[in-house]
């Protein structure tokens, strides 16, 4: 299982949305950069970096942050937020980012994913975000109408190489994942799956361990909020 420390990127500081919701954050003390140290520090391999400036404006808005992670610290690091074209793909790419995420962008034209996969194989990433089964878009302020499965099945042969799966109403709220749903998804999907959204306990972690075909689990505010210690997590992480 491997073991996703998320770090969520705003105005240079890392912050933690409740549900998305931009209105309803939390700052932390703690730089971007000193935080990936942290994680790097205690053992960790991967790590899960949400740029929200760029989720809202459809730029690389923190591109020389995420760079100088991935310069400093031997870590695989997976980044979204508003990568909506292949020049931000391809920035991604060649700072040594290991897999770059599309949401929105691939969810409201099937032929951007396919040709960004095409483009960039081994690199891409499909971040399904969804809320009483159907996917969200537009920084989760939109309703697809599009039924997760449904669109799953239609771009599985596209060539992601990992999907990640957030419901909405858990994020943030440390409740546990939908495991019911992340276990639906996996079970169809042509790549390994990545669980996010309400990690609260150690005991999440291992129960993700057992779903069939999902490969890691993203980790956020149960870390800053004390609830998860590193020294226990980093002992799930391989």
């Amino acid at each position: 299982m491997k073991i996703f420390p998320a770090i969520d990127i705003k105005d240079k500081k890392c912050v933690r949305l409740v549900k998305g919701d931009f209105d309803n954050k939390t700052e932390y003390e703690v730089s971007p950069i000193e935080q990936a140290g942290e994680y790097y520090n205690h053992g960790f391999k991967n790590l899960h970096i949400v740029d929200l400036d760029g989720a809202l404006t459809g730029e690389t808005v923190n591109l020389d942050v995420i760079q100088d992670i991935v310069d400093k610290f031997n870590l695989n690091v997976e980044v979204g937020g508003g990568i909506r074209n292949l020049n931000s793909i391809e920035k991604y790419a060649d700072i040594g980012v290991e897999k770059i995420i599309l949401g929105s962008a691939a969810i409201k034209d099937e032929n951007f994913l396919k040709e960004s996969c095409e483009k960039f194989p081994n690199k891409i990433a499909l971040g399904l975000d969804a809320k009483d089964g159907y996917l969200s878009v537009s920084g989760w302020k939109e309703n697809s109408n599009q039924f997760t499965l449904d669109y799953l099945k239609k771009v599985n042969d596209y060539g992601v190489s990992r999907l990640i799966y957030t419901d909405i109403d858990r994020d943030g709220m440390k409740q546990s994942p939908n495991f019911d749903e992340t276990s639906k998804v996996a079970e169809i999907s042509n790549c390994p799956v990545i669980i996010s959204g309400g990690v609260s306990s150690i005991d999440d972690i291992k129960k993700a361990k057992n779903l069939k075909n999902v490969e890691g689990i993203i980790v956020g505010k149960a870390i800053y909020d004390g609830d998860i210690k590193l020294e226990e997590l980093v002992k799930e992480d391989a």
